[in-house]
């Protein structure tokens, strides 16, 4: 940080001027502390965020990738993680407060923030009661999703135990791009009939990308 001013470093920049103030490269050299011989802490902020496509594309960025790049290690590369999510949690919704899911749009918005960035896919469902007022939300499958995963026994098992009397089906597309593919299709379609059978409202599938999503109901497929 030599040949920064004084008063413009990112830690002193932000006492003055707080955290609003600062740009992506100069939040993340906080982070990181310090930085290495013949690299300061903003170079090494530079070259994370490049390597990462930007401050967005660190929600997607895994442990293995941060250690490759140089300087960063192990420790560093824990705090960047820890970092990313405990904002991410920040944006959450305590339990407590029982949202009440209403549509698609809310659907979206309760578990965005959570599950849309991840950096590999997630199948889960949320867990309604007669209200659609949420219960839990339970995490069933991670990896390749497609219909020969995940099982209507392991979706309507978890919904009956919790009394559920409804649910919604969400999961990630890291891709970015929230379309359904032609097993996401098939999935929602054996879930929903075996919702029928079950006696449990299977009301969408929501899929997550980033900052946008794909509704099965909002498209009239559901």
């Amino acid at each position: 940080m030599k040949a920064v001013a004084p008063h413009d470093r990112p830690r002193e920049k932000l006492q003055r001027l707080g955290a609003a103030a600062l740009g992506d490269n100069e939040l993340l050299a906080i982070v990181l502390g310090h930085g290495r011989s013949r690299a300061s802490a903003l170079d090494m902020a530079n070259a994370v965020l490049e390597a990462a496509d930007g401050a967005h594309g660190l929600v997607r960025t895994r442990y293995d990738d941060l250690c490759a790049i140089p300087g960063i290690g192990q420790a560093r590369a824990a705090q960047i993680l820890a970092a990313v999510e405990l904002g991410r949690r920040t944006l959450t919704r305590p339990l407590r407060e029982r949202v009440q899911i209403v549509n698609a749009r809310s659907a979206a918005e309760f578990l965005l923030p959570q599950y849309g960035s991840r950096s590999v896919e997630q199948f889960g469902i949320v867990l309604l009661d007669t209200k659609h007022r949420v219960i839990r939300t339970l995490v069933l499958s991670v990896g390749t999703v497609d219909a020969s995963i995940v099982h209507p026994r392991e979706v309507f098992g978890a919904a009956s135990a919790a009394g559920a009397a409804a649910l919604v089906l969400f999961h990630n597309h890291p891709s970015g791009d929230p379309r359904p593919s032609p097993d996401d299709v098939e999935l929602t379609r054996r879930l929903a009939a075996a919702g029928v059978l079950m006696g449990i409202d299977v009301i969408d599938h929501v899929i997550l990308a980033d900052v946008r999503y794909y509704s099965f109901k909002e498209e009239g497929r559901f």
